[in-house]
């Protein structure tokens, strides 16, 4: 009797103390979000302040290629810029984001289109198969994912600079953005046949973002030509300087900045603090691309030029982007300074064949291709583990297996964008013409394609000129210029 007693009064207890436990959970979700709520909010925030960061190498990359371009060049970025970002938001939220993420395809995505997915990852994870592991809101999934496809797009136009007609650009983003950039990306990030069936690394794009866009690059530079001048009779090259090295620099800069959103975002979330571990990566890359690209362009030049640094930051950058969330910290300045030396060399080898301004082809391609492969040799096996993508690198295994599959997916990926490219750019030419007629490039593209001057005060028209000639400030000497023509002040009056 008094067992039973005993019973029921333990099972009294433990109903009031499970009724006690219950209450301030039903009262949270009464009164707010609950735990796994917050936990999906900060990680939200997390990715898309990460896409913010990556939007802002759209700025890194225009002041790049404007100060690598002469001055009569140096507006036509800004348009080129704002308007392949504008095409490539419109198409990738279209058709891109689903043939890269929605469903676990083979080849491509099949769910998503115009994300009509539901707007939770609940809701969305039966055709976004991504969001069923990271608890975030689908539209920052595919803002994040956007932006990398937005640097790609940005890659391609490096070695196309003061040349090519703007025509080609608006054909070329929406294919781009809506097909090409999508399809390859799911192989590798999307759980298409790289990355499920082979277990190709690849942790936020050497070669998804750096390869794509260098291959679509040197498709089209393939078929445009060199800049009028660039080669001389003898078939030498001649340097064709860039008219700033200040934005050059700055360009730099915002890159690196961009990329702690780059790297650091591809987590998918804050909680964990993972992502601190793939900042510091990053940055010990970086910082070894700078050094190793310096001393190599002094041992082979005997000065430091301006911009094979910028070079050797961006190319360990682009290095370190695969092996990020894969390599302990010690392997991170090895890789770097192996992209610093990779590009000086490359640079100074591609140039002697092909005109490419501001060194992408060897930067953001030769770089890429070496940042793919050192997953096969540094990958760690506790971040291979905590991945679940592929194996340990040729350090810690001894095995060449995930070298061989890092190589596969290099070769493929470039094949595959090289020849849609190369159709495409030819396709364009044989149409539209990808080229400006050599009248408007000797003018600049600014006046040519743009119809005004990026700085406008360096280019007055004649009749400016002829009548501040006569004015009470005129030179001496100063003479009329003919009608018609597009001088520099100093031009005028000498």
């Amino acid at each position: 009797m008094r067992a039973d007693l005993r019973r029921r009064a333990l099972r009294a207890l433990a109903s009031c103390g499970a009724a006690l436990l219950a209450a301030p959970a039903a009262a949270s979700a009464a009164d707010g979000p609950s735990l796994s709520d917050a936990v999906s909010s900060v990680n939200t925030t997390w990715v898309i302040v990460a896409g913010v960061l990556v939007m802002f190498m759209q700025a890194g990359f225009l002041l790049l290629e404007v100060g690598f371009s002469r001055m009569k060049n140096a507006g036509a970025g800004v348009a080129k810029i704002l308007v392949n970002f504008s095409i490539a938001s419109i198409a990738y939220w279209a058709l891109g984001f689903a043939l890269a993420f929605g469903g676990a395809g083979t080849i491509a995505g099949t769910h998503g289109w115009f994300l009509n997915v539901g707007h939770t990852a609940a809701e969305a994870a039966k055709d976004i198969p991504l969001l069923g592991a990271y608890d975030i809101s689908p539209g920052a999934l595919l803002f994040f994912q956007f932006v990398f496809c937005a640097v790609s797009l940005a890659i391609v136009w490096g070695t196309t600079l003061e040349r090519i007609k703007f025509a080609a650009y608006v054909v070329y983003a929406v294919i781009f953005s809506a097909l090409i950039y999508p399809i390859v990306s799911h192989w590798i990030f999307g759980g298409g046949w790289l990355q499920a069936n082979l277990g190709m690394q690849d942790f936020a794009g050497s070669t998804v973002v750096h390869l794509i866009g260098a291959t679509g690059a040197l498709a089209a530079l393939l078929l445009l030509g060199p800049r009028r001048g660039k080669f001389g009779p003898d078939g030498k090259p001649r340097v064709i300087p860039g008219h700033s090295m200040p934005l050059v620099g700055l360009g730099v800069l915002i890159l690196w900045l961009g990329w702690f959103g780059f790297n650091p975002g591809s987590t998918l979330g804050a909680i964990g603090n993972r992502f601190a571990e793939v900042v510091l990566v990053t940055n010990l890359a970086a910082a070894a691309g700078v050094i190793a690209a310096a001393a190599t362009i002094w041992l082979l030049r005997k000065t430091v030029d301006i911009g094979m640094v910028g070079n050797g930051a961006i190319a360990a950058l682009v290095a370190i982007t695969a092996p990020s969330g894969y390599v302990e910290y010690w392997a991170a300045p090895i890789i770097g300074a192996v992209a610093g030396v990779i590009v000086v060399v490359g640079v100074l080898a591609i140039d002697r064949v092909l005109d490419d301004p501001v060194g992408a082809l060897s930067a953001h391609g030769i770089a890429g291709i070496w940042g793919t492969l050192s997953c096969g040799l540094f990958t760690s096996p506790r971040l291979a583990t905590l991945n679940a993508v592929g194996d340990p690198g040729l350090v810690y295994s001894g095995s060449l297996h995930q070298l061989w599959v890092q190589l596969v997916g290099v070769a493929a990926a470039f094949a595959c964008v090289f020849a849609i490219s190369y159709a495409t750019f030819w396709a364009i030419k044989r149409t539209i013409g990808l080229r400006v007629t050599p009248e408007h490039e000797e003018a600049g593209l600014d006046i040519s394609e743009h119809g005004m001057y990026g700085y406008p005060e360096q280019f007055i028209p004649a009749p400016e000129i002829g009548a501040a000639s006569r004015g009470p400030l005129a030179m001496p000497s100063a003479e009329p210029v003919p009608s018609g023509s597009l001088v520099t002040p100093g031009e005028a009056t000498a």
